[in-house]
């Protein structure tokens, strides 16, 4: 695997540091070449290609909005018949702590982007001569991603659609819904589910959407920070609505009160806030479940009873 990576990244010296880590779908570690350190990720299962290269697409795109630090993605390199690498700037990070606050600000600020990309068109449109050319970021007005991303190993369909509630429930649900009815055919699932997706719709009334880039995963392992302030990591993005981002981040704790604070100073709760988030940590909890096991069971169908009263 060395030798593939020294010549894969044009490397004399290739190496190993102490800092070595993984997750519950990769492993990683650090190495030292000639051009600085890297962190390498590995992943021996066959879609570990389609999930690296997401997740280079997802850093490449949260980069580009010089928002949020991330580590800059380098290269995915397959390995055939051994595995998948995936390379990348190594940040010395630590657990959040100090930057909780500007956390929140600065995924605010990402949330918000492609809105103010967008303002910045129609006011640009006016003006003879200028245009989106101009860009580096292009102003995007569907929801989706040009590419697969994976929430964990689970590919998401990110076919772009207009609207938000159609995408939500075809593209994020109904094909966690499939896998649970393939593996399991759970009929009170089933039953839930169709009654769930006619209330789905009444959820968003008056409430306006402008897609926004979102980290997609973003759990309390996800997030680090060093001196400079806040980083994310392990992306799985999507432009969709920006309350969707904060579902998993409620579900397993890891955020402070100054976080959302500092977050819904900028973006505040639009009415039926709280009845959304459930809805989008089914998604979470569902995803959870087709990775893991049962044992998420019972709180995707008491999110589904709640929602359906």
């Amino acid at each position: 695997m060395e030798a593939a990576l020294k010549r894969e990244l044009g490397t004399t010296v290739l190496r190993a540091t102490g800092h070595s880590g993984g997750g519950c779908i990769s492993q990683g570690q650090s190495y030292e070449t000639d051009s600085g350190r890297v962190y390498v990720k590995s992943n021996a299962k066959p879609e570990a290609r389609r999930m690296f290269e997401g997740e280079m697409a997802s850093l490449e795109a949260i980069l580009k909005t010089q928002t949020i630090k991330v580590p800059k993605p380098i290269k995915v390199i397959e390995l055939p018949g051994v595995s998948t690498l995936f390379v990348m700037e190594h940040l010395e990070m630590r657990g959040l702590n100090r930057h909780s606050a500007k956390l929140g600000t600065q995924l605010a600020d990402l949330h918000l982007h492609n809105q103010q990309l967008g303002k910045k068109l129609k006011k640009d449109e006016s003006t003879v001569g200028k245009g989106q050319g101009q860009m580096e970021v292009q102003f995007v007005d569907q929801f989706g991603f040009h590419t697969v991303t994976c929430c964990g190993y689970l590919p998401q369909v990110n076919d772009w659609q207009t609207d938000w509630v159609t995408f939500f429930a075809k593209q994020r649900i109904q094909p966690q819904m499939d896998m649970i009815e393939k593996n399991s055919g759970d009929r009170e699932a089933r039953e839930l589910w169709a009654q769930l997706q006619l209330k789905i719709p009444g959820l968003f009334c008056d409430v306006e959407i402008v897609p926004a880039l979102l980290h997609g995963d973003l759990w309390g392992g996800n997030v680090a920070e060093d001196d400079s302030g806040p980083i994310i990591f392990d992306p799985a993005s999507f432009y969709g609505h920006s309350e969707y981002e904060l579902a998993i981040a409620g579900m397993f704790g890891g955020f402070t009160s100054s976080f959302y604070s500092a977050y819904h100073s900028k973006i505040p709760k639009a009415p039926g806030f709280e009845k959304r988030l459930k809805l989008y940590q089914l998604f979470h909890y569902m995803n959870h479940w087709n990775h893991f096991g049962t044992g998420y069971r019972g709180s995707s169908l008491n999110i589904m009873r709640n929602l359906v009263k």
